[in-house]
């Protein structure tokens, strides 16, 4: 049965009723009655209750509106869809195509839009030997007239210095071309079409780094293969042409990369491929660039120490652009008073050199290997960032060494350049064996980061503790405790904390609160636990975790107009988290048409830990309601 309105008349009307704060939103803090009569083209009514079968109803028009119809036809069953269903598959067939972007004369215009670093003027960054990319969008930009975009070819070497030069004219960086990334790209540049890829959302509207791999997880749950596919390709045309895999391809993240996953992408791509030639020769480019990452950015002299293992590390000197800002208020307002400056005048003379502060200048080191991290920011790194191994890095990249070995191995008889399976296996002894003695806590059960500039560990409680269970780095005693020691400390109502309350600390007006601390929750740290607990036999507490996480995920989406943003407060499970620049992805009118992007992830693979029991618990999540026709 279908249901036809006038559009128009029938949005006005429903908001006009139960929109009683004006958002253009239907959530549970408006005021009206909850009760609507949805007129028919017919002269028929239907009743429809609640919020959230009302917030459905102000969704399904909204799409049909923005389709260009008059009349809307509309499908009662999805008006009153089971939650998790909706939401999934929402997810699935709106939201991955919302957040997908490419650069090329399709989707420039939309790709190269950045409110974190609003401009009348716009800028794409070539690297130097690319000269296909360089001469295909000297091209297509004059086509623009309407907008000033400016093509940039990059230097051979990018350092510090330029990275500071170009501050003030931030620009998207190119990437791969579609069927060609990495085999020298030979079109026409008439027929060039940009490889395709997820942005997170919202003000992050370009390919980040370890977004991907958790976007990819969601992608080929979603059987969206060939984009995944494409994103792994982007990474792999980062490494090659810009020496890292990147924070982000836009040009103020061009001296500092992101947490590795690319071994852990590239299998989850690669296993789920048909077996052939083509993409056996995939594989081989992609582990060389794997091998390459591990060896030049992570092995590497910046980022290597003394104790054998790696930290996190950013070469860039000053206030990151891309942040809000009155981020750096709390910390830039002692240096203003010293030099009896107004805070936006010291703000002006430190970024343009005229004022050299060593200690400030060693305080956004730290910061920028905060920013490598991906956990920015918090006090577990906050000021010490560039001085300690971390537990999640170093997992990583035993998770990299067991990769490739298994690689080499499995797919290249055991010789791949030169290179053995048994080589790599040796690193990831010896970084376990150092990761314990470094990172791994006996007394509290727990892994720490290691500070080796005072010769100890950090003691800050962080989901990061359990890296190595995903990592297969952790031993099953040391499993054991983390589970009774560690997990208490960290696990509530709404999932796993980023932080424990007790290491966070007080949060005042001089030290504000942090995102990737207690209370929130996110993501990245939700997947890793749960695929941790399963790699150990521990399936029942990874399904208690992700039904936790999930329930959050669809109480705010039930309550809220369908809202799934970047982090939840898991203590109050709610989306209303202010840290910082707020949450992404709740600043929107009517409907979402992205959600977040390893959100939508986490909910889509969530759902794969939880039984039909449970999953019919959460969509018992709405109440009964009532429905009739007359």
């Amino acid at each position: 049965m279908i249901i036809k309105c006038n559009i128009n008349k029938t949005l006005s009307a429903l908001l006009k009723q139960e929109d009683t704060d004006g958002d253009n939103k239907i959530t549970i803090e408006d005021r009206g009655p909850k009760k609507f009569l949805l007129k028919t083209t017919e002269g028929r009514y239907l009743e429809i209750c609640g919020t959230y079968y009302l917030s459905n109803l102000l969704q399904e028009l909204m799409i049909q509106k923005e389709s260009g119809a008059e009349i809307a036809q509309l499908n009662p069953d999805f008006i009153f869809e089971q939650p998790v269903d909706r939401i999934s598959r929402l997810i699935k067939n709106f939201y991955w195509d919302g957040l997908t972007r490419t650069i090329d004369e399709k989707g420039l215009k939309k790709i190269i839009v950045d409110t974190k670093a609003a401009s009348n003027e716009f800028f794409i960054y070539v690297p130097h030997n690319d000269t296909i990319a360089f001469n295909y969008y000297k091209k297509i930009v004059k086509k623009f007239t309407d907008t000033k975009i400016s093509v940039i070819k990059l230097p051979p070497k990018i350092t510090a210095e330029y990275a500071r030069q170009i501050k003030t004219k931030p620009g998207i960086l190119s990437l791969a071309f579609k069927n060609s990334p990495l085999r020298g790209r030979k079109e026409k540049l008439g027929k060039i079409s940009g490889a395709p890829f997820v942005v997170p959302g919202g003000r992050f509207n370009e390919m980040y780094g370890w977004d991907s791999y958790f976007e990819v997880l969601g992608l080929i749950n979603d059987g969206k293969l060939e984009l995944a596919r494409s994103m792994a390709d982007n990474l792999i045309y980062e490494l090659k042409h810009y020496g890292k895999i990147l924070n982000a391809n836009r040009s103020y993240y061009l001296t500092r990369s992101q947490p590795p996953f690319l071994t852990s992408l590239i299998k989850e791509v690669y296993d789920n491929l048909p077996k052939n030639k083509k993409n056996h020769d995939w594989l081989a480019e992609c582990l060389e660039a794997c091998i390459y990452e591990y060896k030049n950015i992570w092995m590497g002299k910046d980022r290597l120490t003394s104790t054998g293992l790696s930290r996190y590390y950013g070469n860039n000197i000053g206030i990151p652009p891309e942040t809000e800002p009155t981020h750096f208020d709390a910390v830039l307002k002692p240096f203003a008073e010293k030099y009896n400056l107004s805070l936006q005048d010291f703000k002006k003379k430190y970024s343009e050199n005229e004022i050299v502060v060593p200690k400030l200048d060693e305080y956004f080191i730290h910061d920028q290997a905060v920013r490598e991290s991906g956990h920015d920011t918090s006090y577990r790194l906050d000021g010490i960032a560039a001085d300690v191994v971390t537990v999640d890095l170093n997992s990583l990249l035993y998770k990299y060494e067991i990769d490739i070995a298994e690689i080499i191995k499995s797919e290249f008889d055991d010789n791949f350049l030169g290179e053995s399976s048994s080589e790599w296996l040796s690193k990831a002894r010896k970084r376990k064996i150092l990761s314990t003695k470094y990172l791994w806590n006996e007394r509290d059960g727990i892994f720490y980061d290691y500070n080796f500039v005072k010769k100890k560990q950090t003691g800050y409680v962080s989901a990061t503790a359990f890296y190595p269970m995903w990592a297969g780095m952790a031993t099953k005693v040391q499993v054991k405790k983390l589970i009774t020691f560690a997990l208490p400390l960290l696990e509530e109502s709404g999932g796993v904390a980023a932080s424990s309350k007790k290491s966070r600390g007080k949060i005042t007006e001089e030290r504000p609160q942090r995102q990737w601390d207690y209370p929130n929750g996110w993501p990245p740290h939700q997947i890793l636990i749960w695929y941790g607990l399963k790699n150990y036999g521990y399936n029942k507490i990874a399904e208690r975790l992700a039904y936790k996480w999930l329930y959050t995920i669809l109480r705010n989406a039930v309550d809220y107009n369908g809202t799934i943003p970047e982090k939840y407060d898991v203590v109050s499970r709610s989306h209303k988290v202010f840290a910082e620049y707020g949450n992404v992805g709740t600043e929107f009118s009517y409907l979402t048409k992205e959600g977040f992007g390893w959100m939508n992830a986490s909910f889509q693979i969530g759902l794969n830990f939880i039984s039909e029991e449970l999953r019919g618990k959460l969509n018992r999540l709405i109440p009964p309601e009532w429905i009739f026709m007359n």
